[in-house]
Protein backbone atom coordinates (compact mmCIF):
# COMPACT_ATOMS: atom_id res chain seq x y z
CA UNK A 1 0.00 0.00 0.00
CA UNK A 2 1.17 3.98 -1.03
CA UNK A 3 1.40 6.18 1.72
CA UNK A 4 2.66 9.17 -0.22
CA UNK A 5 3.06 9.37 -4.04
CA UNK A 6 4.55 11.97 -5.88
CA UNK A 7 4.26 12.40 -9.94
CA UNK A 8 5.95 14.97 -11.83
CA UNK A 9 6.38 17.99 -9.18
CA UNK A 10 7.00 20.52 -10.13
CA UNK A 11 7.75 23.62 -7.76
CA UNK A 12 8.24 27.55 -8.71
CA UNK A 13 8.95 30.52 -7.01
CA UNK A 14 8.57 34.00 -8.53
CA UNK A 15 7.18 34.82 -12.76
CA UNK A 16 8.29 35.84 -15.64
CA UNK A 17 11.92 36.38 -15.69
CA UNK A 18 12.37 36.13 -11.75
CA UNK A 19 10.79 32.57 -11.89
CA UNK A 20 13.31 30.07 -9.74
CA UNK A 21 12.15 26.45 -10.79
CA UNK A 22 13.06 24.86 -7.30
CA UNK A 23 11.75 21.27 -8.00
CA UNK A 24 11.41 19.72 -11.79
CA UNK A 25 9.16 16.50 -12.84
CA UNK A 26 9.94 14.62 -9.18
CA UNK A 27 8.23 11.41 -8.62
CA UNK A 28 8.74 8.67 -6.21
CA UNK A 29 6.36 6.54 -3.62
CA UNK A 30 6.98 5.96 -0.43
CA UNK A 31 4.70 3.02 1.23
CA UNK A 32 2.86 2.90 4.27
CA UNK A 33 5.14 2.37 6.79
CA UNK A 34 8.46 3.00 4.99
CA UNK A 35 10.49 5.35 6.05
CA UNK A 36 11.86 7.08 2.72
CA UNK A 37 15.12 10.16 2.07
CA UNK A 38 15.83 12.88 0.60
CA UNK A 39 19.22 14.17 0.35
CA UNK A 40 21.46 16.01 -1.53
CA UNK A 41 23.52 19.45 -1.32
CA UNK A 42 21.79 22.25 0.35
CA UNK A 43 19.31 24.41 -2.62
CA UNK A 44 18.75 20.85 -4.53
CA UNK A 45 14.94 21.53 -4.07
CA UNK A 46 14.97 18.19 -0.88
CA UNK A 47 12.60 20.67 1.61
CA UNK A 48 10.56 22.36 -1.18
CA UNK A 49 8.98 18.76 -1.74
CA UNK A 50 7.88 19.40 1.64
CA UNK A 51 6.64 22.71 1.58
CA UNK A 52 4.58 21.87 -1.65
CA UNK A 53 3.34 18.53 0.42
CA UNK A 54 1.97 20.66 3.33
CA UNK A 55 1.00 23.55 1.36
CA UNK A 56 3.79 25.93 2.64
CA UNK A 57 5.23 25.92 -1.35
CA UNK A 58 1.03 27.21 -3.39
CA UNK A 59 2.72 26.98 -6.80
CA UNK A 60 3.20 23.87 -7.73
CA UNK A 61 2.27 21.18 -10.44
CA UNK A 62 1.69 17.75 -11.24
CA UNK A 63 0.49 15.41 -8.65
CA UNK A 64 0.51 14.39 -4.97
CA UNK A 65 -1.26 12.10 -3.28
CA UNK A 66 -1.73 11.12 0.03
CA UNK A 67 -3.03 7.19 0.68
CA UNK A 68 -4.99 7.19 -2.04
CA UNK A 69 -6.51 10.76 -2.32
CA UNK A 70 -4.95 13.46 -4.27
CA UNK A 71 -4.42 16.86 -2.74
CA UNK A 72 -6.07 20.15 -3.82
CA UNK A 73 -5.11 23.47 -3.82
CA UNK A 74 -6.51 24.08 -0.60
CA UNK A 75 -6.31 21.45 1.66
CA UNK A 76 -9.35 20.07 4.56
CA UNK A 77 -8.56 20.34 7.69
CA UNK A 78 -8.45 16.35 7.90
CA UNK A 79 -5.66 16.27 5.81
CA UNK A 80 -3.07 17.94 8.77
CA UNK A 81 -4.86 14.97 11.24
CA UNK A 82 -3.13 12.85 8.59
CA UNK A 83 -0.30 14.77 7.52
CA UNK A 84 2.48 16.72 10.29
CA UNK A 85 5.53 18.16 9.79
CA UNK A 86 8.51 18.36 12.23
CA UNK A 87 10.63 21.54 11.39
CA UNK A 88 14.52 22.08 11.14
CA UNK A 89 14.72 24.55 14.35
CA UNK A 90 13.00 23.55 17.63
CA UNK A 91 14.05 27.35 18.41
CA UNK A 92 11.92 29.12 16.05
CA UNK A 93 9.36 26.37 15.67
CA UNK A 94 7.85 26.89 19.26
CA UNK A 95 5.93 30.35 20.39
CA UNK A 96 8.28 31.86 23.17
CA UNK A 97 5.88 32.86 25.49
CA UNK A 98 3.27 29.48 25.50
CA UNK A 99 4.14 26.97 27.96
CA UNK A 100 4.80 23.00 26.49
CA UNK A 101 1.23 22.71 28.20
CA UNK A 102 -0.14 25.49 25.68
CA UNK A 103 1.54 24.03 22.86
CA UNK A 104 0.12 20.70 23.11
CA UNK A 105 -3.33 21.26 24.66
CA UNK A 106 -3.62 23.91 21.66
CA UNK A 107 -3.05 21.63 18.69
CA UNK A 108 -4.98 18.87 20.29
CA UNK A 109 -7.99 21.30 20.93
CA UNK A 110 -7.90 22.39 17.25
CA UNK A 111 -7.98 18.68 16.42
CA UNK A 112 -10.62 18.25 18.26
CA UNK A 113 -9.88 15.90 20.66
CA UNK A 114 -11.51 16.36 24.37
CA UNK A 115 -9.56 14.64 26.70
CA UNK A 116 -6.74 16.72 26.73
CA UNK A 117 -4.89 16.85 30.13
CA UNK A 118 -4.35 13.26 29.30
CA UNK A 119 -3.24 13.34 26.30
CA UNK A 120 -1.10 15.99 26.80
CA UNK A 121 0.72 13.78 29.61
CA UNK A 122 0.58 10.54 26.93
CA UNK A 123 2.39 12.74 24.38
CA UNK A 124 4.81 13.85 26.86
CA UNK A 125 6.01 10.33 28.17
CA UNK A 126 6.03 9.08 24.26
CA UNK A 127 9.13 11.77 23.52
CA UNK A 128 10.37 10.79 26.88
CA UNK A 129 9.86 14.19 28.54
CA UNK A 130 7.52 13.47 31.37
CA UNK A 131 5.32 15.18 33.26
CA UNK A 132 7.93 17.41 34.99
CA UNK A 133 8.45 19.83 31.39
CA UNK A 134 4.38 20.18 30.95
CA UNK A 135 4.50 24.30 32.38
CA UNK A 136 8.08 24.81 31.51
CA UNK A 137 8.91 27.59 28.32
CA UNK A 138 10.90 27.25 25.30
CA UNK A 139 13.84 29.06 27.16
CA UNK A 140 13.72 26.76 29.94
CA UNK A 141 14.68 23.96 27.89
CA UNK A 142 17.70 22.59 25.58
CA UNK A 143 17.68 22.38 21.69
CA UNK A 144 17.14 18.50 22.42
CA UNK A 145 13.97 19.06 24.67
CA UNK A 146 12.47 21.47 22.38
CA UNK A 147 12.47 19.28 19.17
CA UNK A 148 11.11 16.54 21.41
CA UNK A 149 8.07 18.89 22.18
CA UNK A 150 8.24 19.71 18.12
CA UNK A 151 7.80 15.96 17.95
CA UNK A 152 4.87 15.81 20.63
CA UNK A 153 3.16 18.46 19.02
CA UNK A 154 3.02 16.54 15.16
CA UNK A 155 1.76 13.44 17.31
CA UNK A 156 -0.64 15.15 18.62
CA UNK A 157 -3.17 14.60 15.54
CA UNK A 158 -2.35 10.87 15.28
CA UNK A 159 -1.10 11.24 11.88
CA UNK A 160 -0.17 8.56 9.25
CA UNK A 161 2.63 10.64 7.82
CA UNK A 162 5.51 12.76 9.26
CA UNK A 163 7.81 15.06 6.94
CA UNK A 164 10.76 15.38 9.28
CA UNK A 165 12.68 18.65 7.54
CA UNK A 166 16.49 17.97 8.46
CA UNK A 167 15.11 17.18 12.49
CA UNK A 168 18.28 17.42 14.10
CA UNK A 169 20.48 19.11 11.96
CA UNK A 170 20.48 22.13 14.51
CA UNK A 171 21.36 20.21 17.71
CA UNK A 172 24.38 18.87 19.27
CA UNK A 173 25.87 16.07 17.98
CA UNK A 174 25.63 14.69 21.42
CA UNK A 175 21.67 14.68 21.28
CA UNK A 176 21.39 14.35 17.19
CA UNK A 177 21.50 10.47 17.96
CA UNK A 178 19.02 10.44 20.92
CA UNK A 179 16.21 12.19 18.76
CA UNK A 180 16.82 9.91 15.56
CA UNK A 181 16.70 6.88 17.98
CA UNK A 182 12.91 8.32 19.52
CA UNK A 183 11.97 8.77 16.25
CA UNK A 184 13.11 5.31 14.94
CA UNK A 185 11.19 4.19 18.13
CA UNK A 186 7.76 6.02 17.66
CA UNK A 187 8.11 4.92 14.03
CA UNK A 188 7.80 1.43 15.28
CA UNK A 189 5.65 2.27 17.76
CA UNK A 190 2.99 4.07 15.98
CA UNK A 191 2.81 2.42 12.27
CA UNK A 192 4.40 5.77 10.76
CA UNK A 193 5.30 6.94 7.59
CA UNK A 194 8.50 8.88 7.07
CA UNK A 195 9.50 11.68 4.18
CA UNK A 196 12.62 12.45 5.78
CA UNK A 197 14.91 15.62 4.42
CA UNK A 198 18.88 15.04 5.66
CA UNK A 199 22.01 16.43 3.97
CA UNK A 200 23.60 13.48 6.01
CA UNK A 201 24.25 10.29 4.56
CA UNK A 202 24.41 8.61 8.06
CA UNK A 203 21.30 9.53 9.34
CA UNK A 204 19.35 8.52 6.36
CA UNK A 205 21.66 5.72 6.34
CA UNK A 206 20.11 5.08 10.36
CA UNK A 207 16.78 6.24 9.22
CA UNK A 208 15.75 5.11 6.13
CA UNK A 209 14.70 2.03 3.73
CA UNK A 210 15.40 4.11 0.58
CA UNK A 211 15.89 7.44 -0.39
CA UNK A 212 16.03 9.64 -3.48
CA UNK A 213 19.03 12.01 -4.35
CA UNK A 214 18.27 15.47 -5.67
CA UNK A 215 20.20 17.66 -7.66
CA UNK A 216 19.29 21.34 -8.90
CA UNK A 217 16.02 20.14 -8.63
CA UNK A 218 15.66 17.05 -9.95
CA UNK A 219 15.62 13.36 -8.76
CA UNK A 220 18.76 11.75 -10.01
CA UNK A 221 18.37 8.52 -8.27
CA UNK A 222 16.76 6.60 -6.07
CA UNK A 223 17.86 3.41 -4.22
CA UNK A 224 17.81 1.56 -1.08
CA UNK A 225 19.47 1.74 1.87
CA UNK A 226 21.49 -1.70 1.32
CA UNK A 227 23.45 0.22 -1.76
CA UNK A 228 24.09 3.52 -0.20
CA UNK A 229 25.77 1.44 2.32
CA UNK A 230 27.37 -1.09 -0.55
CA UNK A 231 28.40 2.62 -2.50
CA UNK A 232 27.25 1.07 -5.28
CA UNK A 233 25.41 4.40 -6.31
CA UNK A 234 24.86 4.74 -10.16
CA UNK A 235 24.51 8.35 -11.12
CA UNK A 236 28.12 10.18 -10.83
CA UNK A 237 26.85 12.85 -8.51
CA UNK A 238 25.29 10.17 -6.16
CA UNK A 239 28.79 8.61 -6.22
CA UNK A 240 30.37 12.06 -5.45
CA UNK A 241 28.23 12.32 -2.32
CA UNK A 242 28.80 8.99 -1.28
CA UNK A 243 32.66 9.75 -1.86
CA UNK A 244 32.43 13.09 -0.21
CA UNK A 245 30.75 11.70 3.02
CA UNK A 246 33.67 8.72 3.60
Amino acid sequence: MTMLSIEKLNVWFGTGRDRVDAVKAASFDVGAGESFGLVGESGSGKSTILRAITGLAPTWSGRITVDGRAIERTRPRAFYKQVQMVFQDPYASLHPRHSVDAVLGETLQLHGFKDIDARVVRLLDDVGLGQKFRFRYPHQLSGGQRQRVAIARALAPEPQLLLLDEPTSALDVSVQAEILNLLADLRQEHGLTYLMVSHDLSVVGHMCDRLAVMKDGEIVEIMNVAALRAMQATHPYSQHLLQASV
